[in-house]
């Protein structure tokens, strides 16, 4: 006797609806379809709320779910679950598509045809997160969750946490490796945060693909999960998914021999701040990865953007917010710590002293706007030559060099090469001063004879060149 499709989802108080599932010979799915629904469901298809971003249309029975929905591997990895392999799955989830929270469960239904599989799926819609549907999941689930809230309040070193979280992580997926990523869309650019690969991988340090390219594959996961809240590709089927939606990113898979892959957003609010990655994992495990990902991405999200926010304070605190250089407050800093007399003699160091020559009559003549430029160009150009954590600014337009275990040769060499670059930063020209001393403990002295010696240098300019001399000052 037919089973009454329509009687089942009748039953149902909340949004119900019976799905089939074509189940083919190589174990993998076929169709997916929309069997019936209650009319809480059909209301919901035909006159969808705003947050689901639905078109509103007519339901009709045993249609193509990609008729009504776009196409969500999640969704059908869920169906297959319930329908074939006659699992009871719940979720609880925001997808990317949508504006809400959606309180999914699938039923599956033993009245099977041929190859033809039912399930029954069962949703509920908050429009702000219930965070006691997060409690209602396995003691399992539950452990691993909280092996990460222990692993990242165990240890003051956050970079430390965060690797033994990756590893964590990495266990529970048998993947040959796992990663933090870190993206940020500003700059265009991406940063690995955390990261652990078997003993016995082939796959190269997520590191290596970090160059100035990789930020375009990174772009487009967005679109590649569809809308879902995760992609996961267990698979040659769903390689083939990800082939028709992503051809560049599915080629550089298969180029470092990635066959299968778990994808997560972290977020904090709306914005996408990173991923966690882990690839090659134990397909028979992704049910247990899914549930657990989703938990554990909402408590990494919010950690990592409270990491985010105090790097960040800690960036405004040490750097000078026009040229990007070390502040004079860190500068001080450093000087102190040097100066301190340790029990043993400390390496050499070297002072250089850069001071704008001409910077008044710019401001003068051409505006603020015109002599801030000049003095990111002058910041520009010393982080060229020496990089940017030796390049400190001490003043308006005045910059510090400070050098350990260098010698007098090495000093006068970048000097020399600071004169010659001086065109190609919009012709900046600097007053210059050094000094070496023996040991970094004598580091005011240097500080002092550098700062004479760029006084001269300064003095020679300005009477070689008096119609820039509109300082207020002597030197």
């Amino acid at each position: 006797m037919a089973m009454d499709f329509n009687a089942i989802a009748n039953s149902m108080g909340a949004m119900t609806c019976v799905i089939s599932v074509e189940k083919l010979p190589n174990g993998e799915y076929g169709e997916i379809r929309l069997v019936s629904g209650n009319k809480a469901y059909i209301d919901n298809v035909e006159n969808p709320v705003d947050e689901l971003n639905l078109e509103k249309r007519h339901f009709i029975p045993n249609s193509l779910y990609t008729d009504y929905l776009p196409k969500d591997m999640n969704f059908e990895t869920a169906c297959y679950q319930a329908a074939v392999k006659k699992k009871m799955i719940h979720s609880y989830v925001m997808p990317e598509r949508h504006d809400v929270w959606i309180n999914m469960v699938f039923m599956p239904l033993v009245c099977d045809e041929g190859n033809i599989c039912y399930c029954m799926y069962t949703m509920e819609l908050d429009f702000e997160a219930d965070y006691e549907a997060f409690s209602k999941i396995s003691g399992d689930i539950a452990s691993e969750v909280l092996e990460t809230c222990v692993v990242l309040r165990s240890n003051n070193d956050f970079q430390k946490s965060m690797n033994d979280v990756v590893k964590s992580i990495r266990k529970m997926c048998v993947a040959e490796m796992c990663v933090v990523l870190l993206v940020d869309h500003e700059n265009h650019n991406c940063r690995v945060l955390g990261e652990d690969r078997t003993e016995a991988t082939k796959l190269k340090s997520f590191r290596n693909h970090l160059d100035m390219g990789f930020y375009d594959i990174v772009s487009t996961w967005k679109d590649t999960i569809a809308g879902s809240d995760c992609l996961i590709i267990k698979n040659e089927n769903d390689m083939g998914y990800l082939k028709e939606k992503n051809l560049p990113w599915y080629e550089s898979l298969k180029n470092e021999g990635i066959f299968s892959l778990v994808l997560f957003p972290l977020k904090t609010g709306d914005e996408v701040i990173g991923y966690i990655w882990a690839d090659n994992f134990d397909p028979e495990k992704s049910d247990r990865i899914k549930e657990t990902l989703r938990i554990t991405t909402l408590i990494l999200g919010s950690e990592i953007s409270n990491y985010l926010l105090l790097d960040r304070m800690e960036i405004l605190s040490s750097r000078d917010m026009l040229t990007g250089v070390l502040n004079r407050n860190i500068m001080n800093n450093v000087v102190a710590k040097l100066s301190e007399k340790p029990d043993k003699k400390g390496d050499s160091l070297g002072i250089v002293f850069a001071d704008l020559n001409g910077l008044k009559a710019i401001n003068d003549t051409e505006g603020h706007v015109a002599g801030d430029n000049l003095i990111k160009n002058a910041a520009d150009l010393l982080v060229n030559v020496f990089g940017d954590d030796q390049v400190y600014r001490a003043g308006g337009d005045e910059f510090c060099v400070i050098m350990t275990s260098t010698s007098e040769e090495e000093i006068l060499s970048k000097v020399l090469k600071i004169r010659e670059l001086s065109k190609e930063y919009g012709n900046v020209n600097f007053a210059i001063g050094s000094c070496v001393v023996d040991d970094y403990r004598e580091i005011r002295t240097a500080l002092r004879k550098a700062d004479e010696d760029m006084y001269a240098d300064k003095k020679r300019f300005y009477e070689s060149n008096p119609a820039m001399d509109r300082r207020t000052r002597t030197n």
